[in-house]
Order: C-alpha cells, then sequence, then structure tokens
C-alpha cells in the first residue's frame, strides 16, 4: 500500500512534469512561428517598397547634380543631357516653326523682332525644363524618402514584434522550470510527509490495535483509535 502511493506520488509528479514541458513547447513552437511570419511580412514589404526607395536615391542624385550640389561639371552635364533630350528638341522645333510662320504670315521673317524671338526662345525653354526637371526629381527624391521611412516604421515594429515573442518563449519556458520543479518539490514533499509520520508512529500502540504499527501502517494513521 505504502509502495503504490508513493509510486502514485511520483508518478503524478512525472505527468505534471512532462505537462509542464509539452506546454512550453507548444509555446515555443508558437512563437518560432509568429518571429518567421514577422520576417517574411518585412521581407515582403521590403521588396515591394525596394523599387521606390532606388527611384529616390536616383531622383536625388541627379537632382543634385542639375542644382550644383555635386560640382560644376555634374551640372553642365544634367543641362547637357536636357539640352540634348527628344523634350527640348521637340518643343524648340516647333515652337521655332510657329515664330517663324508668324513672321512670315506679317511679312516681317527677316525683321529684328523675329530674330530677337528666335534668340531668346531656346534658352528660355533649356530654363523652363530645368526648373521642371528639379521639381520632377525632388517628386521622385521625396517618394523615395518616404518608401524608406515605411520600411524603417516596418523594421523597428517587426523588431519590437519579434522582441515581444522571445519574451514570450523566455516565459513560457521559465514557467515550464518552475512548473517541473513544483511538481517535484509537491511529489517529494508527499513522500516527505508519508515517510515522517510513518517514522513518528512506527511502533505506537494505538488504542483497540492488538499490536504496535508498522513503518507502513504509520504513514496512515492520522490519530485516535486505530
Amino acid at each position: 500500500m505504502a509502495a503504490a502511493v508513493i509510486g502514485s506520488a511520483v508518478i503524478g509528479g512525472v505527468v505534471q512534469s512532462n505537462s509542464a514541458k509539452k506546454a512550453a513547447g507548444a509555446q515555443v513552437e508558437a512563437a518560432d512561428k509568429g518571429v518567421a511570419e514577422q520576417r517574411r511580412q518585412f521581407d515582403a514589404m521590403q521588396e515591394l517598397l525596394n523599387p521606390y526607395v532606388e527611384a529616390g536615391d536616383v531622383g536625388l542624385k541627379q537632382q543634385m547634380d542639375l542644382g550644383g550640389m555635386s560640382g560644376p561639371e555634374a551640372q553642365q552635364a544634367a543641362i547637357s543631357a536636357i539640352e540634348g533630350g527628344a523634350e527640348f528638341g521637340a518643343m524648340t522645333r516647333q515652337g521655332e516653326e510657329a515664330i517663324l510662320q508668324n513672321a512670315s504670315a506679317t511679312g516681317g521673317l527677316r525683321g529684328g523682332n523675329t530674330q530677337g524671338a528666335l534668340a531668346q526662345f531656346r534658352p528660355q525653354v533649356l530654363s523652363s525644363l530645368i526648373n521642371q526637371q528639379y521639381t520632377r526629381l525632388g517628386g521622385l527624391a521625396a517618394n523615395g524618402q518616404n518608401a524608406a521611412a515605411n520600411v524603417g516604421t516596418a523594421g523597428m515594429q517587426t523588431g519590437q514584434n519579434i522582441s515581444n515573442l522571445y519574451a514570450q518563449q523566455g516565459a513560457a519556458v521559465s514557467g515550464a522550470h518552475m512548473a517541473t520543479g513544483n511538481a517535484w518539490g509537491n511529489a517529494i514533499g508527499s513522500v516527505g510527509t508519508l515517510a515522517g509520520r510513518g517514522l513518528a508512529y512506527q511502533g505506537y500502540t494505538p488504542e483497540g490495535a492488538s499490536s504496535p504499527l508498522t513503518f507502513s501502517q504509520g504513514m496512515f494513521y492520522g490519530g485516535g483509535k486505530f
């Protein structure tokens, strides 16, 4: 009987310990899956926004070149690219043709006004296109900045979420160790209590008993008549 009770206490401790370990294992596995999903989502977002970030980098560099922040050579190269571009060519060709057609219709084809208008037209178009291009590049750079900021915010949030999941993992493992210790402590305590009672009453003859109590009998004796 005593062996059965002791065995039951030990088995109870084993079952409780194993249950605590399984529960902790499930929590750790769930946290690992959460970490993997957080990273997957962040990688997907970063991949989606990466073209905008890269375009913003290009836009900022070209804007700096055009504005002279990268030096006179880079600025001249940027202006020459606009002057040699299809947009400048089309605008100047159409504009000059319009000036000449108007002068021809009014009989002032060789007049000073016509020559002056032609001389001023190309610089005006170039200046206008430079300003337009600078504004366009600024918008591109701003879009890239916003995309980079969104990636940064997502990265910080992902890091915080992963940190929380790892904290949950730590709490689960710590809780499992504590539960295991408590389970075995309770089991050993139960066995110790029974053993102490058995030693205390071993050899004692209760009222109504025909012989002294054995160690096993003493373990379950609660006082009074036997």
